[in-house]
């Protein structure tokens, strides 16, 4: 029973029910708010309920996993409800980085409920059932005049394409928990702790003659890079996260010889795999986390270069890639670079070139690296003598051809350093397999700070 300022009411559990569990044998923390209780507002006792396991979860160096099914704030209560919400964020911020933390939208979550969500390093929504969203429908049409369901307004795929908001999304319930168990399975339970190895059948010495063809002699042919993945990890298995959202940037996760890694990758298919906005967001977070949590990252490398245009400009694509820049340049796990073909210009910083700390460039004999490709060179290097020239076609054709020979191609990288070594395509694996083995003790500090002024 609790009292509100009009009388009685029974309130079971106060709207939410935590504990704690283990997956794969390993211990979390678990709270799952109860909608047929208030609606699952969020009120005083309810907050001090979610922040009772979250300090639990500090102490003890486990994750938090919250269920979240909530009409926000408890307006019954007044201003304790908001007190309640700002403990929550409160201590997501402070556990960020600390310990892993997952967010599962299972039904309508609004208003300040989703801030919490939203600090969180993951976000999964079940389809059809789980929404966000910070003022609903009828506020909106009330405001702004705009008419808008609620799924369409923070629907599963609204969070999951447009806004980037959510990672995941499941058909149902039972499918997004078994995505989550399999999450947890790549992470560590803390920041102190790595990763767990999983014994694997999949020979770490194997070769793969599908990788020698796959990127087309065409340099503006596409390509999956999926397929470069599969073919490289652990019996072919990549947990994909962000999956919808910005698809010119693959990020997710797999294993080398049961060694959990995190993969940046771009994706040919998709805008040429240029860098825009969406993208550097989506990977600078994606390597932040790796390297919060002691996770290995292996970058592969398509890059024309960033995406042109007023809208990218206006809408600050220069704060954006530096996100992906300050990202690379401050992680300290181990970090290994393979170009598979273009890495042009400011692009080939931004994917974590050798001047943002990688510890092994890789490159393929398809790569190329240089401030840009050979024909976009030569046209502005020789556009007057091309003007002037006999046949200006063949002298065109000529001064491409010079450029690629001499400044393109990955040998003149590896002559100067900025490569370490230049393999055949079908030894991808077991060379990086040996790679990360040999970074496994590798130890490198930041200048002692309070924190760093990320370019937001």
């Amino acid at each position: 029973m609790y009292k509100f300022w009009y009388g009685w009411k029974e309130v079971p559990g106060e709207g939410v029910v935590t504990g704690y569990g283990t997956i794969d044998g390993r211990l979390v923390y678990v709270f799952s708010q109860d909608f047929t209780v208030i609606g699952g507002s969020l009120g005083e006792m309810h907050s001090k309920k979610i922040c009772k396991i979250m300090d639990m979860a500090m102490k003890m160096g486990a994750p938090v996993i919250g269920i979240n099914d909530s009409g926000g704030a408890r307006i019954q209560e007044g201003v304790d409800s908001l007190s309640g919400y700002g403990e929550i964020f409160y201590r997501n911020t402070i556990a960020s980085g600390v310990i892993p933390q997952i967010s599962v939208v299972v039904g309508p979550t609004a208003g300040g409920a989703v801030y919490s969500p939203a600090i969180m390093d993951f976000v999964f929504m079940v389809k059809k059932i789980g929404i966000m969203h910070i003022t609903g429908p009828s506020v909106i049409k009330a405001v702004t005049g705009e008419d808008v369901s609620s799924e369409k307004l923070g629907g599963a795929m609204t969070h999951n394409q447009k806004s980037g908001v959510a990672h995941f999304a499941a058909e149902n319930e039972q499918e997004v928990f078994q995505s989550v168990r399999k999450m947890i399975g790549y992470m560590p339970s803390n920041n102190m702790e790595n990763p767990p190895i999983l014994e694997t059948q999949d020979d770490p010495n194997r070769m793969e003659e599908a990788l020698l063809n796959i990127v087309p002699t065409d340099p503006n042919k596409p390509y999956e890079m999926k397929d470069i993945i599969k073919y490289i990890v652990d019996d072919g298995d990549f947990f994909e996260a962000h999956e919808h959202f910005a698809r010119n940037m693959i990020t997710g996760f797999a294993r080398l010889k049961g060694q959990s890694i995190g993969i940046i990758a771009n994706q040919p298919k998709v805008l040429a795999g240029c860098l825009d906005i969406n993208a550097s967001d989506k990977a600078a977070r994606f390597v932040r986390f790796c390297d919060a949590f002691n996770i290995p990252i292996l970058t592969l490398v398509d890059v024309p270069g960033f995406l042109p245009g007023t809208t990218q400009e206006y809408g600050g694509i220069i704060r954006h890639g530096a996100k992906l820049l300050y990202a690379y340049s401050e992680a300290t796990v181990p970090k290994i670079t393979v170009v598979t073909r273009k890495s042009y210009g400011g692009a080939y910083l931004a994917m974590c070139g050798k001047e943002l700390r990688a510890d092994q460039v890789i490159a393929w004999p398809t790569a190329e690296l240089a401030v840009m490709g050979s024909q976009g060179a030569a046209n502005i290097i020789f556009r007057k003598e091309i003007e002037k020239a006999e046949d200006p076609e063949k002298f065109r054709q000529q001064k491409i051809d010079e450029y690629a020979e001499r400044f393109s191609n990955p040998y003149e990288a590896a002559k100067r350093g900025y490569v370490d070594m230049i393999i055949d395509p079908r030894e991808t694996r077991p060379r990086l397999i040996t790679a990360f083995e040999m970074l496994s003790t590798k130890r490198e500090s930041l200048p002692g700070k309070k924190h760093g002024n990320l370019p937001v």
